[in-house]
């Protein structure tokens, strides 16, 4: 643990004058509000948070992979000797896991360096170009070739970008736990068997068509362009292999999802990274706070012309008590400032930012303080000249009874 802290309190002093990468923010090196929860409540609220479920669940599964093979070494065996299937396959179709079963690095990391555009139609190709535009970076993908990815005729028509799920709606108050496990259990050494059921939920839960998953009452079905779909898983994990077709099949399980899991990052890193930013490094209020502040700010400004209007028209005197107009004015402009700009500078001040609507969290990482105070100040003197502005506006107006 302490080693961890360490780790992330050098990596903030290294942002102290830049916004934290995505990756960054995916291996937990972040602090509020840019961090993985925050990441995974403003996906939420979109209805995509299957998407970095996906992500993080190949992870773990991956990772699953390498405590396997490194629990081959650790009892004396090799790679080669105890797999001799996955040793072929890797050796002729490269793999991620190269440098972790001894594998020629020049050849065994193949995947960890094939671009994933390479496997995709024309289309894929310019819809992920476009994407490339907004980015400053991309990642190192995978080789997305599969054998067990096909395009189905009989397909029905799907969404065109992971963002736009036909179906989903985004979601404004529901919640729901993270489906991606945190922790390997390790009682007991890790067999293939283990392998092929992790694969197994993963395609289940992701990648299986709408309706196909017995037992699943919700559809986490996620995008995927047709070069990378699996429409069939090949294996099933409640039984013992035993053809040599199966302990073929077997030896695709370890970089099964690699691609898929790539072209997800891209899709995150690339669409919903940069929107994330901008709601969370350059504003602190959810959608619902900034609607509630535009809803009460234009009742408050209403009933603060009212009040004017009626000083003006019944001539009250003294002249001065229009002043007190002051009072609804910075409330109704402050609302609706902040619901145009999605910041509280209040908030701010006090170094919090929303979560949840409502529901606040200390702001923790440097350069975002950084940011949002600067943007507080300037809200706040916006907010200043134009409450005296109309103030003094309605001071001016010569009084009339009417």
């Amino acid at each position: 643990m302490d080693v961890d802290q360490r780790l992330q309190d050098e990596s903030a002093d290294d942002r102290k004058n830049r916004l934290p990468s995505f990756t960054e923010v995916l291996s937990r090196r972040t602090r509020p509000p840019v961090d993985l929860f925050m990441f995974y409540l403003f996906l939420q609220r979109e209805g995509a948070e299957d998407i970095l479920d996906f992500w993080l669940d190949v992870q773990q599964h991956e990772n699953l992979c390498r405590a396997y093979f490194k629990d081959v070494r650790k009892s004396g065996r090799t790679i080669r000797d105890d797999w001799p299937e996955y040793w072929d396959y890797a050796r002729r179709r490269g793999s991620i896991y190269g440098t972790v079963v001894g594998l020629n690095p020049q050849t065994g990391t193949k995947r960890s360096t094939t671009s994933t555009a390479e496997g995709l139609s024309e289309q894929d190709r310019r819809n992920l170009s476009s994407m490339e535009e907004k980015s400053p970076r991309s990642p190192t993908p995978g080789n997305p070739v599969s054998p067990t990815t096909a395009v189905a005729s009989t397909e029905p028509p799907r969404s065109t970008t992971p963002f736009s799920l036909s179906g989903r709606t985004p979601t404004l108050f529901a919640r729901r736990v993270s489906r991606a496990p945190t922790i390997i259990p390790r009682s007991s050494a890790i067999s293939r068997q283990d392998l092929i059921q992790s694969a197994e939920r993963i395609y289940l839960r992701y990648l299986s068509p709408a309706g196909n998953t017995v037992g699943s009452d919700e559809n986490h079905e996620i995008y995927l362009p047709p070069s990378l779909r699996i429409h069939s898983f090949p294996l099933s994990g409640s039984h013992e292999l035993k053809s040599q077709t199966e302990m073929n099949l077997m030896a695709q399980i370890p970089d099964m999802f690699h691609a898929q899991k790539e072209y997800c990052f891209r899709a995150m890193e690339q669409d919903a990274y940069p929107r994330f930013l901008r709601a969370k490094a350059f504003g602190n209020l959810t959608p619902v706070s900034a609607l509630v502040r535009l809803i009460v700010g234009l009742i408050v400004l209403w009933i603060g012309l009212a009040v004017g209007f009626s000083l003006i028209f019944l001539d009250v005197h003294p002249k001065s008590k229009r002043f007190f107009l002051f009072l609804p004015f910075s409330i109704a402009i402050l609302f609706l400032i902040s619901h145009q700009y999605e910041l509280d500078p209040i908030l701010v001040f006090f170094g919090q930012s929303e979560s949840t609507p409502f529901r606040t969290l200390r702001i923790r990482e440097p350069y975002v303080k950084k940011l949002l105070i600067g943007r507080a100040i300037w809200v706040s003197i916006l907010v200043t000249a134009c409450v005296v502005g109309l103030t003094m506006i309605f001071w001016a107006v010569p009084g009339h009874r009417l």
